[in-house]
């Protein structure tokens, strides 16, 4: 026969035992989401949701927040003059023209024709240097934006070029974006 002893012993631990299985098998969770990277807790008994971070290795201190997937912008290319691609390009929303993508250009350079469809005042003169190192005062302008696939940029000087055929897509424009120029198209990687 057990004594009163063991017999309180036996219940203590049967206790712990049910209490433990409790809490390893119904009341201890981790859960993960897309926004919320793991959350660990027990519920105890009375129903109080007990967090348990460390002990599951989530540490809300040290999480990292998933990096939202930066957009690529596609542009199709509608022609190349010299090997150089020539892409659409929208102002204000409302026009779309024909632009050259140069990475050598420090600014955007319009024609005089997209100015006056705009509508555009002058608002100064900048001087540029061109290929051949000539320097040249061009009227300047500001627009509210230019897109090109989804990539854009608001409130740009561009400079307007009284004689040029086309204009010029310059580093005012894609300073924010890697740029990589495929065969039928190019691409704005945000940086």
């Amino acid at each position: 026969m057990k004594s009163s002893k063991q017999k309180i012993i036996e219940i203590i631990n049967l206790s712990l035992i049910s209490a433990f299985s409790t809490l390893m098998f119904v009341g201890l969770s981790h859960r993960a989401t897309a926004e919320d990277p793991g959350e660990c807790f027990m519920i105890n008994p009375s129903g109080r949701t007990i967090k348990l971070e460390k002990l599951c290795g989530v540490d809300n201190e040290k999480r990292i927040s998933p990096q939202p997937e930066k957009k690529v912008f596609r542009v199709p290319i509608k022609r190349r003059l010299g090997r150089t691609p020539v892409i659409d390009v929208t102002f204000n929303h409302k026009k779309t023209f024909e632009m050259i993508v140069d990475t050598g250009a420090n600014n955007t350079l319009i024609t005089m024709g997209i100015a006056n469809a705009l509508q555009l005042e002058q608002t100064g003169v900048m001087t540029a240097q061109i290929a051949d190192g000539t320097q040249i005062e061009l009227p300047i302008s500001t627009v509210k934006s230019m897109t090109a696939g989804g990539a854009g940029v608001q409130n740009v000087e561009v400079a307007i070029a009284p004689k040029a055929p086309i204009g010029l897509l310059g580093n005012d424009f894609f300073s924010n974006y890697d740029i990589k120029i495929l065969e039928k198209t190019v691409e704005f990687h945000p940086r």
